[in-house]
């Protein structure tokens, strides 16, 4: 087990499987020393647990959860590819989308949900530069999806 995955545990985490794709894509790509993860929706044993816009029909708390799922999902996406999570060198960028009633404003906060969590297993690798978007609809109605970009180290 990698350190990065015993950090997950020691927060009672367990990296999940890869949610597999929905469409026509992979779930990440490395180019170089970069992973570039697709958007992760807050999937659980291959279903959302919730669906809805945040600030409707589903709450920011919850929404920051999800977020949080979303991180780990991105992490599996990553190691599907890079092998070995004490491979990130960083957490470059975060890229969160908030499915959004028309008067919602509170994404950031929802998105802290990933960046936390990146922070709390990764420490200093995970701080990185982010975007926090509101949108009208994602995938099967999810209120959250995340995509992370991640530089390796060349071990």
């Amino acid at each position: 087990m990698s350190a990065v995955e015993e950090k997950l545990a020691s927060l009672g985490l367990t990296l999940p499987e890869v949610v597999p794709p929905l469409a026509a894509y992979q779930p990440a790509v490395q180019s170089g020393v970069y992973v570039y993860t697709a958007g992760q929706l807050p999937m659980v044993d291959g279903s959302l647990p919730v669906t809805g816009k945040v600030g409707a029909e589903v709450t920011p708390e919850e929404a920051k959860d999800l977020a949080r799922i979303c991180a780990l999902n991105a992490l599996a996406a990553v190691k599907s590819v890079a092998g070995d999570l004490d491979r990130i060198a960083r957490v470059v960028k975060v890229v969160g989308f908030v499915a959004s009633a028309p008067d919602f404003t509170g994404q950031p906060a929802v998105i802290n949900g990933t960046s936390e969590l990146l922070g709390e297993v990764l420490g200093d690798k995970g701080v990185h530069a982010r975007s926090a978007v509101g949108v009208a609809v994602l995938p099967l109605d999810a209120p959250v999806e995340v995509e992370i970009q991640v530089e390796l180290s060349h071990a």
